[in-house]
């Protein structure tokens, strides 16, 4: 509102610091709030309170896994700045229109090195980021509402040359896929301009996933064209080492340290252990799961692949599953027991998504018991060869397909 002033946001600081140690950062004793001057119609009052010479975190890196590789991804900075308004774009007339509802909203800023060399990198990059926010329960990380977002800057230079070619930045990138496609679209663009022989302009451009392509939005600035200056409404903020040290000693096991753990202590190979770290939400249901069945793979094995299959299928996220992790165990535990065969614990599962009853249940109502019992399967077989004289002749012969008809018999 008009004459308000800035408070600072202190559990935001706390998030910061966090984020800081998660990834490696040093966080300075000492860091100051700037204004950053520019004009844009979502910003009203011509500046944005941020952070530049003196920011909460520097230097710090995040590993990721792209194609077999393990790569190191420098972190330059971590800051704090208001959020602007929001541009609201007509689809079908040249208007846009300014939502100011979320100005003034505490943002953390992380800056990258430019390290990435690949839009797969990319990807990755931020889907560690975004497990990594959601392990420390700083934000939900939802692209498509705006709670996570991603400007990509992009620059190419030949092969052997180590300076960096003028960049662009693309904004309105509101999924994996979409930053992935417009990095390759943008690269693309580029070396096609410098291969005719043109120059690439430093702009700011916006992709448009009905199209696959970027347009021009606006001419992107140098840091020198805001005017930074400090802002004389918010003090310098202090860090000391007691605040830092209440934060590391509030830090959850983060998403490469359970990965880690799932492949030492329960041998599970590398590509399960990343599937099941991806989310807490995940990881929590596969602990509570394997703590009332203590077979891991067994238990990754259906996570991975009867259940993430049917929350796909449904549209759902692992915290709204219809199948809690008791339940996926005690479905486990009539396998294991041989109560009942693997085939009928698929229609088990299938009730249980349906009803939310345990399997146990499922199986007296259906009487879904699976008979192991020799003495009682044995009249039952030798019934159905005496029935079938020539169907098990024929099968005796080689034509094994009959195996399916004499199984239908029983």
């Amino acid at each position: 509102m008009p004459g308000s002033l800035p408070v600072l946001n202190r559990k935001v600081v706390d998030y910061t610091i966090k984020m800081a140690l998660a990834t490696g950062c040093h966080v300075q004793k000492e860091s100051r709030f700037a204004r950053k001057n520019y004009f844009y119609p979502d910003l009203p009052k011509g500046y944005q309170i941020s952070q530049y010479e003196l920011p909460i975190a520097t230097g710090g890196h995040l590993d990721i896994d792209v194609d077999g590789q393990t790569l190191r991804i420098g972190i330059t900075r971590i800051h704090m700045e208001e959020d602007a308004g929001k541009l609201v774009h007509d689809p079908d007339r040249p208007i846009s229109r300014v939502d100011l509802n979320r100005t003034g909203t505490p943002l953390m800023e992380i800056v990258s090195e430019p390290d990435i060399r690949s839009p797969e990198a990319a990807g990755e990059y931020l889907r560690q980021l975004r497990a990594i926010l959601r392990y420390l329960e700083i934000s939900d990380g939802n692209m498509e509402e705006g709670s996570f977002r991603c400007d990509a800057n992009v620059s190419i230079m030949p092969e052997e040359s180590s300076v960096f070619g003028t960049r662009t930045e693309i904004k309105n990138l509101n999924s994996f896929k979409h930053v992935e496609k417009a990095l390759h679209y943008e690269i693309a663009r580029q070396k096609e301009i410098l291969l005719d022989g043109g120059q690439v302009v430093q702009e700011t451009r916006l992709w448009q996933p009905d199209k696959g392509q970027t347009v021009s939005m606006r001419g992107k600035e140098d840091a020198h064209d805001y005017r930074y200056f400090p802002d004389p409404d918010l003090l310098p903020l202090v860090i000391d080492d007691a605040w830092i040290e209440r934060m590391q000693s509030d830090m959850p096991e983060l998403p490469a340290q359970r990965k880690a753990r799932y492949m030492t202590d329960f041998e599970l190979p590398a590509a399960d252990a990343q599937v099941l770290t991806a989310s807490r939400e995940l990881s929590d249901y596969f602990e509570a799961c394997r703590a009332c069945f203590d077979q891991p793979k067994t238990v990754a094995n259906w996570i991975m692949g009867d259940l993430l299959g049917l929350l796909n299928a449904r549209g759902l996220e692992i915290e709204h599953s219809p199948i809690t992790p008791e339940n996926l165990a005690g479905l486990l535990k009539l396998i294991g027991s041989d109560v009942i065969s693997g085939k009928i614990a698929k229609t088990v599962f299938e009730a249980m998504a349906d009803t939310g009853k345990p399997a146990k249940a499922i199986v007296e109502e259906k009487g879904l018991v699976q008979v192991s019992d020799t003495s009682t399967i044995d009249p039952i077989i030798d019934a159905i060869i005496a029935e079938n004289p020539d169907e098990v002749e024929r099968y005796r012969g080689g034509q094994k397909k009959l195996m399916g008809f004499l199984s239908v018999r029983s």
